[in-house]
């Protein structure tokens, strides 16, 4: 198998949890404390995307919210992504990451990676110490435990979706504005940029549904094509659930489509069948 068309596969689940969950900014918050009855999500969400190129699936990704065992207060959040069908058969990846975050502030105090990618694995474990701005990563591959320093209100790849889900300034975006992130990623801390592209309706399997465009503004070479290649809409209801991705790839373009849902807070807003 030649390496690009494994590197192609090793992207899948990477573009939908990187880009997706990790793509927005904690600067538009407005405040960081708001009652259960006001989020945007609850115990018992789930949803699920198909990955694609035209018309030829080549995997598939879920998250889902329920109840943290070991804390009254905490979300456990679940995301899987798999290739399927002629894609495994080439490069199977099975890549497994959970969030675990506080109800009422949405930051991360536990976050695990468990990835495999046609052979290439990963297994760690970070624990988020928010008031000490520190993370404790646990390689359990490598059986090393080391601490880093953190930004302040770090997030993890999937509690920064969740978090801005709720505290995302909808009524004051100003289209072409850019803000950023700091996330907590392996054993470094990134930013991501982000522009605001405007509304835009667009057709799901559900119907016709408003939207919030964004684009992450991304270093072009080996895998995008340009720096601006990526585009996420985003529900623009109480939801605020992701209804479509779509990235220019240097190996060809992708998009991930929201198939199935359930649990949501607020009805999917759909203007038109």
């Amino acid at each position: 198998m030649p390496h690009k068309t494994n590197f192609t596969y090793r992207l899948l689940t990477r573009f939908i949890f990187l880009f997706l969950f990790g793509s927005f900014s904690q600067s538009q918050a407005q405040n960081t404390t708001q009652t259960h009855e006001d989020q945007a999500f609850q115990e018992g969400e789930w949803f699920k995307f198909r990955i694609h190129y035209g018309a030829v699936t080549a995997g598939y990704a879920t998250l889902e919210v329920t109840q943290d065992a070991n804390k009254a207060e905490g979300y456990h959040i679940k995301g899987f992504g798999e290739t399927v069908g002629l894609p495994r058969l080439f490069f199977k990846v099975e890549d497994y990451y959970e969030s675990y975050i506080d109800k009422e502030s949405n930051l991360p105090y536990k976050f695990t990676r468990k990835i495999n990618e046609g052979g290439y694995t990963k297994n760690k474990i970070i624990e988020f110490d928010q008031t000490n701005q520190r993370a404790v990563v646990n390689n359990i591959k490598k059986d090393t435990t080391i601490t880093f320093d953190t930004d302040p209100m770090v997030h993890d790849m999937v509690s920064s979706f969740y978090y801005l889900r709720n505290f995302l300034d909808v009524k004051n975006l100003k289209k072409g504005e850019e803000t950023s992130l700091t996330m907590f990623f392996d054993e470094e801390n990134y930013r991501f940029k982000l522009r605001y592209l405007g509304q835009d309706t667009i057709r799901t399997k559900f119907g016709k549904v408003p939207c919030l465009m964004f684009r992450p503004l991304v270093l072009a070479g080996r895998v995008f094509k340009e720096q601006e290649s990526l585009t996420i809409w985003v529900s623009n209801d109480g939801n605020k659930i992701p209804m479509r991705i779509k990235a220019s790839l240097a190996v060809g373009s992708i998009k991930a489509d929201i198939t199935e849902f359930k649990g949501l807070k607020n009805q999917l807003k759909v203007v038109e069948k």
